[in-house]
């Protein structure tokens, strides 16, 4: 599982019938194996080692280029 900064994560719960937890991922401590400190949803946040098959992350969204360019102001 490869994570950057800024991609969502959310980890699957441990227990039958508690929610899975979401948020960003605020900083990259290791790649192999992976220790991310993340920012959760509610606000809080925390180091996590996700388990094989636990996390699942979505890259963060990169902003699209649409080409135009913008008119500057007095020119």
């Amino acid at each position: 599982m490869k994570c950057e900064i800024g991609d969502r994560i959310r980890i699957e719960s441990e227990r039958v019938g508690q929610q899975s937890r979401a948020g960003v991922v605020e900083e990259v401590l290791m790649q192999d194996p992976p220790r991310l400190r993340v920012r959760w949803d509610d606000g809080h946040e925390s180091i996590v080692a996700p388990a094989s098959g636990a996390a699942m992350v979505e890259p963060r969204q990169k902003a699209k280029s649409t080409g135009k360019k913008r008119a500057r102001a007095g020119a």
